[in-house]
């Protein structure tokens, strides 16, 4: 369980995307927010949202109260090429989230090495870099939910930063 800064206690699972052009990794913790385990590697659907409808599903099946989007920001701080791709994936999430009557926060997360370390993890494991694609998306997503609730515990806030369906892009920097 997490204590958030209003002296609630947030309880429920929470959920980890890592966004990729043609593959998204899923990722889920039990309700108590304790352990990060992978859950699926979905084909990116940019058509019929395929992808994101799927995520709506687990997040409606696991009572989800937040969804963590990894924000593929560089080393420095700055936007990569798919920065605009993660943040719009992360708004027609909140959009479906909310049209589904979920009130499931999505956040962005700081998804700097989550997929390097993902791949080193792998090959410790033995895993050769032809048979990772598989699993390594869903591993980069457990690493990004790992960040977020290594944040939570060390703060007692709210960490990442809350994206709503309504948002506009913020694309200055």
């Amino acid at each position: 369980m997490t204590t958030m800064n209003d002296s609630e206690t947030l309880y429920g699972s929470r959920l980890g995307v890592d966004v990729g052009r043609a593959r998204v990794g899923l990722a889920a913790t039990d309700p108590a927010g304790i352990l990060a385990t992978p859950i699926d590697t979905l084909k990116r659907d940019a058509d019929d949202l395929s992808d994101l409808h799927r995520i709506v599903a687990e997040a409606t099946e696991r009572n989800a109260v937040r969804v963590y989007v990894g924000d593929p920001i560089n080393l420095r701080g700055k936007k990569t090429a798919s920065t605009d791709d993660a943040h719009l994936f992360a708004r027609q999430l909140a959009h479906l989230l909310a049209a589904a009557e979920l009130s499931t926060q999505v956040r962005l997360i700081d998804e700097r090495l989550s997929t390097v370390s993902a791949s080193q993890k792998l090959h410790q494991a033995g895993v050769s870099s032809r048979n990772q694609r598989s699993v390594i998306d869903q591993l980069a997503a457990v690493a990004i939910l790992e960040h977020a609730l290594m944040l939570e515990n060390n703060t007692g806030a709210d960490t990442g930063t809350l994206v709503s369906a309504e948002q506009e892009d913020n694309s200055d920097g």
